[in-house]
């Protein structure tokens, strides 16, 4: 028969003792999150940061593109919006002239002792009433049918205008939940990019080429001359080609501030966009419209005055200048430079005018 005698517990000591100790500190480690011997996370060399600064600023450029697609469908919403609200006081005006006409003939009724059903229904404050009720005009005279069908009419233009204004309400919340959502989206990166560049030296930021001059690809530009000094645009072969490029030139030191189109600050596309406003043409305000507003050209055919563009996603934009150059709005640690064409992965080109 087994026995049901507990069984004995012996003390722990020496090596067990030890043993058991470095086990529970090892579970106590390890249910906190710890490794028990307190290695901290590698460091970044300056190298690393800058690598992935620039990452972050290509997301954050390609969120940033988003922002402004969404701000411009948004704005178009609002203006429909508005024109609708127009259309729909217009359409008041000539419903009440209408009643008015309607009831010039009801009084005229009233005078002669008949008011037809047909015109009391339509003289109904309920709009659905009057629609329910038109068959009603049929037994009216020629004058009076006439003033029912105009009521009708309007009443129906301004149903139709009333549905159009809700479909544009609605796409209006959907803009402008999209553009909270990039906005939270361009502000996540570019605070993660603060962060890492607020470890480094002003030393080691100019080295990575992420301090106020990148003095390095500015140099690389211009074979040794300072951008911000550098000489006036080349001949463009179109006079509004070399509109742009000129004033593309007169913002060179302008700072980059995300979803911004000038005067005094821009970011890529909205640099692009600003130089053609000030040339007298109009082009659409996103890289990814941008690139389709004029007919492609190949980098071998580049101009002043041509778009070129950056990146598989099409997410960056420069004016061209001739010479190889492009004038852009990098990034928010670097204001509107002149930089070389090939300091990016080239994505396709695109000539205005």
């Amino acid at each position: 028969m087994a026995s049901h005698r507990k069984p004995r517990h012996r003390p722990l000591g020496g090596t067990t003792a030890r043993t058991a100790v470095t086990l529970t500190l090892a579970g106590v480690a390890s249910a906190t999150g710890f490794d028990g011997i307190g290695q901290a996370a590698p460091q970044l060399t300056p190298e690393q940061v800058g690598a992935r600064v620039d990452q972050l600023y290509r997301e954050a450029e390609t969120a940033t593109e988003k922002y402004d697609g969404a701000k411009e469908k948004a704005d178009a919403a609002g203006e429909r919006l508005r024109t609708l609200s127009d259309e729909a006081a217009r359409r008041q005006d000539r419903l009440n002239t209408a009643r008015d006409a309607l009831g010039a003939v009801a009084a005229a009724q009233y005078r002669s002792g008949a008011i037809d059903p047909a015109v009391q229904l339509m003289l109904s404050s309920d709009p659905a009433r009057y629609l329910e009720g038109a068959e009603l005009a049929e037994r009216a005279g020629a004058q009076q049918a006439a003033a029912v069908s105009d009521v009708r009419q309007q009443l129906r233009k301004i149903e139709q205008v009333r549905t159009a204004a809700r479909t544009e309400l609605t796409s209006l919340a959907a803009q402008q939940a999209e553009l909270r959502r990039q906005k939270k989206a361009v502000n996540a990166k570019l605070d993660e990019a603060r962060r890492l560049l607020s470890r480094l030296s002003p030393r080691q930021r100019a080295a990575i080429g992420q301090g106020a001059d990148s003095a390095r690809a500015s140099r690389a530009a211009t074979g040794g001359r300072d951008t911000l000094g550098a000489p006036g645009p080349a001949a463009a072969t179109d006079s509004r080609a070399a509109a742009a490029v000129a004033y593309a030139y007169g913002k060179l030191g302008s700072p980059y501030v995300w979803g911004a189109t000038g005067p005094d600050a821009f970011d890529c596309s909205g640099l692009a966009q600003a130089a053609y406003r000030a040339a007298g043409i109009s082009i659409p305000r996103t890289t990814y419209a941008q690139i389709n507003s004029g007919h492609r050209v190949s980098r071998s055919e580049l101009r002043p005055g041509d778009l070129v563009f950056f990146y598989s996603g099409v997410s960056h934009v420069g004016i061209y200048v001739g010479g190889g150059q492009m004038i852009h709005a990098p990034n928010p640690s670097a204001p509107v430079r002149l930089a070389p064409v090939d300091q990016m992965p080239f994505a396709g080109a695109t000539r205005i005018v």
